[in-house]
């Protein structure tokens, strides 16, 4: 048995993150970026709670989240309509949870309202050996981050789920 307090409620991870975040930031610490899995680019609460103290963030979403858009759900793959061919990245692999990653990235800026210099973009992931196959990157950055720094920050969170993945039976983690 747990032992859990009786006082303890039920968290969703976002909910966790968030707390552990608030708590990270109010003790003073910065970070350029917070990155996620589509678990917490999926949580709307989430992603208000870092836009509100403009914190800098690259979450992914799952190819079925509607995040709102000027009041409409809008599902990723809509929003990200085929780019033309020239709009598509290649930059070097990241480290993945099986090994190196090569894809090819589009940028789009969304038409959302911006919060003092800062906005949001849709980075879209497609495998180069199989072009249907896509994944999507909710960014909010400041408006004048490039592409380049949008993908690097999209890549460490390859790098951190490898480190899971590699590790989970030494901290008994079931991913």
């Amino acid at each position: 048995e747990a032992k859990v307090p009786e006082d303890v409620t039920f968290a969703t991870k976002p909910q966790l993150a968030q707390k552990m975040l608030e708590r990270a930031f109010l003790a003073g610490l910065s970070v350029a970026f917070v990155t996620g899995a589509t678990v917490y680019g999926d949580d709307q609460a989430l992603r208000q709670s870092l836009q509100k103290r403009r914190q800098s963030y690259v979450l992914a979403l799952p190819t079925d989240a509607r995040p709102g858009w000027q009041e409409a759900q809008i599902r990723p793959q809509t929003l990200a309509r085929p780019p033309p061919a020239s709009d598509w990245h290649t930059p070097p692999c990241g480290a993945a949870a099986q090994g190196l990653r090569r894809s090819d990235w589009a940028c789009l800026a969304l038409d959302a309202p911006t919060q003092e210099g800062f906005g949001p973009w849709l980075l879209s992931r497609r495998s180069l050996t199989d072009a249907t196959e896509l994944a999507y990157v909710l960014v909010f950055a400041p408006l004048n981050k490039l592409l380049g720094t949008m993908l690097r920050e999209a890549a460490t969170r390859g790098t951190i789920d490898a480190v899971t993945w590699n590790t989970r039976g030494e901290v008994a983690l079931d991913v």
